[in-house]
């Protein structure tokens, strides 16, 4: 993984002399790739009301990930009008930011989960609202979230039929581009430094025709989104990698946004709609778990084998989650499935530099190659960071 990678040639000084021939110790502290996961279930906890197994979740949480989503669906944000439940949520994502954890908040504009009071406004008005909403969320938030799924499941958006909501009919009146054109403008007005995503689950040339339609109409997009919910099974390296070169093609960084891969019994093929198929209980079993913790790691090698991809966010750490499919790394007991161990032994381990003793040469330089983030350099007591940032061999200087 080149692209992944750097060598780096770190000269480390003492009082501005360089430590020839002394021991010095190099070990990673952060990965730059953003290795996300859901943190839906951590709200409480941030808030002072968390249980002992939430405490225990929460750093089996931080042992793996660096990046978190927080949930706006507009529907539970703000399910009476004029009173968002900022409080919480601002609060959730300080408890990360405070972890040294980015966070991204889902999504600010969706034809799902969203508000119920949306349904008795006349169509312009609810542009207007939506605008708002948009405006006040990433302005409330900047400088804590700077990273929106701006809105999400567009193709889908003016033919949505399972019932009545507010943001099928502005779409279907504005039409796609237009919708997509209004709640990035609104989000980039409100913070010009946030990154915004579009997002979908639709893997077909729908998705592209819509993104060529909007980059061509001048919208800026910062990032793609693509979800893989994989409740019917693995989709394999082989698809994987061809909707990925797809997608590249636009030169624009890929999140895997919604990553799910089930360690029970697979949904049935003929289910269209993943929402369709919730049962009273999906166990996890030991040979799903097997077969989980072989594609997991399948999955990520694929992903970080391609330049273009940026973030992996899973949805969600343990199987107290969606749809309550056997999705997680842990299970409802918080205890760890074979999942679990085999991501960590790739994040943590095969892709993670340990505390290593290197002996500078006589102008004070050590070489070591690592994954791109940030290294503690250690000699003579003191320590300091360096970050390799380009893939590529790199010249550092650690001034101690």
């Amino acid at each position: 993984m080149e692209h992944r990678t750097a060598e780096a040639t770190v000269t480390v000084t003492r009082d501005g002399r360089p430590l020839a021939g002394q021991e010095v110790t190099v070990a990673q502290r952060d990965h730059d790739f953003l290795f996300g996961c859901i943190g839906f279930e951590f709200i409480d906890l941030a808030n002072g009301a968390g249980t002992e197994l939430d405490r225990r979740v929460a750093r089996e949480w931080f042992e793996l990930f660096n990046f978190a989503t927080l949930p706006f669906y507009w529907g539970r944000f703000e399910p009476e009008r004029g009173r968002p439940d900022t409080a919480r949520l601002l609060a959730t994502a300080r408890w990360f930011a405070e972890r040294g954890c980015p966070v991204k908040g889902h999504p600010l504009a969706w034809h799902t989960v969203t508000a119920d009071w949306l349904r008795d406004l006349p169509t312009d008005e609810i542009a207007q609202v939506q605008r708002d909403r948009i405006t006040r969320e990433v302005t409330d938030f900047a400088g804590v979230i700077d990273a929106w799924d701006v809105i999400n499941e567009v193709v889908i958006m003016p033919i949505f039929d399972r019932d009545d909501n507010g943001i099928t009919r502005l779409c279907r009146d504005l039409g796609r581009i237009p919708m997509v054109r209004m709640a990035f403008d609104a989000a980039r007005a409100a913070n010009p430094h946030a990154t915004l995503l579009l997002n979908d689950f639709d893997m077909s040339a729908a998705y592209e025709c819509l993104i060529e339609g909007v980059l061509e109409a001048g919208v800026r997009i910062d990032a793609l989104g693509l979800q893989s919910h994989m409740h019917q099974g693995y989709w394999g390296e082989e698809k994987t990698l061809a909707i990925l070169d797809r997608f590249a093609r636009y030169g624009l960084p890929i999140h895997f946004t919604e990553t799910t891969i089930v360690s029970g019994h697979l949904m049935p093929p003929e289910i269209v709609d993943l929402n369709d198929y919730q049962i009273p209980d999906w166990p996890t079993t030991p040979e799903g778990e097997q077969r989980q913790a072989d594609e997991i790691v399948r999955h990520y090698r694929t992903l970080l084998s391609h330049p273009s991809v940026q973030a992996i966010t899973y949805w969600g750490i343990s199987d107290s989650g969606w749809l309550g499919a056997p999705g997680g790394f842990l299970r409802v007991d918080g205890s760890r499935k074979p999942s679990y161990e085999a991501l960590h032994g790739l994040i943590k381990g095969e892709w993670w530099l340990p505390p290593t003793a290197l002996v500078a040469d006589a102008q004070g330089r050590v070489r070591f190659r690592g994954f791109l983030g940030s290294y503690e350099v250690s000699a003579a007591g003191r320590t300091t960071t360096v970050r390799l940032d380009t893939p590529g061999e790199l010249a550092l200087d650690a001034a101690l």
